[in-house]
């Protein structure tokens, strides 16, 4: 009988088990006397997860005498994928003051749990467990260390866990690779796919989209033109998932044509891929076709997602015609989006940025629940209507309701005060975040505050200010400077603050641009012609960059 009822636990596991069927299960194996058996206990707990009642399934977990290490794992799994990862790790504490230890798949759960909580101190907690276990050469273990690492920054460790593997296996590389590519160092993953190859270890889908997820740039486009010809030669061009990392790479990569023909390639693209193509075309400016594609999506009967959505209002809000953003907006009320935060951000910033700025306060009042992001969208669009008094009231009632403030926030704030030139306001709400509340001032707080003293007429305490900063001082609030100097007719300065410019990096066009003006309004005719010279000799073609070793098999 005990085995017959195996069989059909383990057959039961491959479905998906409502919670009133697992209650109904859990109930039979109480009437059979199994309860205190850990087998069955740790297939009820996983059916109880599988449908968020954490609350039955630690109920079940402390009623089980004989604890395996099959039953830590589960109740551990269940809180940490559930984002409860204080109670997670808790369990995981006291397991190991119990006799059950931990094996590398417990090890492996927390340490995905460390990477997801952004706790590094906790991270190296337990990887200084895992060494004391003797399972730091183990490769899930290490596949879990390499992957944590890598996502909280220091890529540096996660290379010496790597490289202390002997025979890593195809996971671990891939971890590796993938680790690389989040810190933005995509060429070393390049060149361990490199050396991946030479060592006769041959890829996967997971290897390919950890390196083309990597290439954020332009400049990068002939790298990603090369992986990409390395997937059409090696079959890996009908995996859905690298042709949506393709559609990705291309459209940040400002190579819209070959995004459109990668997405065409496919047969019957998932959401994943529209919304690829989708955003792309959006962030680049092309809105009119990001709206397009978005109808032909709905056509095809897919469901966009918060994240789409909010990306095609932004869209819609750099065209700033309010008729496909009300449309937009019958569409998320139709699917019930209207209680996601980032989407009604998005209708806030739409309908200010597209003049209805009644219209996206209503939408406002009419979220339930509000947290920072939605008050930071509010205090922006007031502030962009030159409503700095209102602005500063809904600050003060998002303090009351007891809503932190972040960086966003305060550059709402200091952006408001520009619009109104409000000089002492923008000075408090400045020192409010760097005193009050602990804050440390970004370039965006420091463009702020040149623009709001620059365009009251006080350029010198502006000059004052970007001289006070470390070095090297952003491009941008030099910029902002410059276009302060451009306004109010102050060529000496002006000056100044281009020889600034010139000497930390390659002067952006638009400010070669204001400079040439500034020199022509200050009658220096030849000074704005060299200039102007100067800038059509360097519009040359950027050289292509190689990537290909002798040995990459490429």
């Amino acid at each position: 009988m005990f085995i017959q009822f195996r069989s059909l636990l383990f057959e039961l596991s491959k479905l998906h088990q409502t919670l009133s069927k697992t209650k109904h299960l859990h109930a039979l194996i109480i009437k059979t006397h199994l309860s205190n058996d850990p087998f069955y206990a740790t297939r009820i707990i996983r059916f109880y997860a599988i449908n968020d009642d954490l609350f039955s399934a630690r109920n079940l977990f402390d009623e089980t005498p004989h604890r395996s290490v099959y039953l830590w794992n589960s109740i551990i799994r269940a809180y940490a994928q559930s984002h409860k990862f204080i109670d997670a790790f808790h369990l995981f504490k006291h397991m190991l003051s119990s006799e059950t230890k931990p094996d590398n798949f417990t090890f492996a759960c927390i340490l995905r749990a460390c990477s997801e909580n952004f706790d590094l101190q906790r991270l190296r907690l337990v990887h200084g467990g895992v060494v004391v276990s003797g399972l730091g050469w183990d490769s899930i273990v290490s596949s879990s260390l390499v992957t944590a690492y890598s996502k909280l920054g220091p890529v540096s460790e996660a290379s010496i866990i790597f490289n202390g593997i002997l025979e890593p296996d195809l996971v671990l590389w891939n971890s590796m690779i993938f680790g690389y590519g989040c810190c933005g160092y995509w060429d070393k993953g390049l060149l361990l796919f490199s050396r991946m190859q030479s060592m006769g270890r041959q890829p996967d889908g997971y290897t390919l989209v950890g390196l083309i997820s990597s290439l954020a740039d332009p400049s990068l486009l002939e790298i990603g033109q090369g992986i990409h010809g390395f997937c059409l030669k090696n079959g890996f061009d009908s995996n859905t998932h690298i042709v949506s990392v393709l559609v990705s790479m291309y459209s940040r990569c400002k190579c819209l044509n070959s995004a459109l023909k990668v997405f065409d390639s496919l047969l019957e693209p998932d959401l994943v891929t529209w919304s690829a193509l989708i955003t792309g075309f959006s962030q680049f400016g092309d809105s009119e076709k990001a709206l397009i594609f978005f109808k032909k999506m709905n056509m095809e009967g897919k469901k966009a997602d918060p994240i789409l959505i909010a990306s095609l209002l932004a869209a819609i809000a750099q065209l700033a015609i309010v008729g496909p953003g009300s449309e937009i907006h019958s569409y998320v009320l139709r699917h019930g989006f209207e209680s996601e935060v980032m989407v009604s951000s998005a209708l806030i910033d739409m309908y200010s940025k597209c003049g209805f700025l009644r219209l996206g306060i209503q939408v406002f009042e009419r979220t339930l629940e509000r947290n920072t992001i939605s008050y930071n969208s509010l205090i922006s669009a007031l502030g962009l209507h030159g409503l700095a008094s209102d602005a500063f009231v809904i600050f003060k009632e998002m303090l009351e309701k007891g809503c932190e403030p972040d960086e966003s926030t305060f550059s709402a704030l200091l952006c408001a005060c520009c619009h109104a030139g409000l000089v002492r306001d923008g000075q408090e709400y400045f020192r409010k975040m760097t005193d009050e509340f602990g804050m440390e001032a970004k370039t965006e707080h420091y463009v702020h505050m040149v623009k709001l003293l620059g365009m009251a007429g006080e350029l010198e305490k502006a000059y004052e200010l970007v001289q006070s900063l470390p070095e090297p001082v952003d491009s941008g609030i030099w910029g902002a400077l410059l276009s302060c100097c451009d306004a109010l007719g102050n060529f000496e300065l002006a000056e100044k603050v281009a020889q600034q410019l010139f000497e930390h990096k390659p002067m952006k066009c638009t400010y070669k641009v204001m400079l040439s003006n500034i020199y022509a309004s200050d009658g220096r005719w030849d000074d704005a012609r060299k200039l102007r010279e100067a800038m059509k000799g360097g519009m040359g073609k950027m050289p292509g960059v190689s990537w290909i070793g002798g040995n990459s098999g490429l």
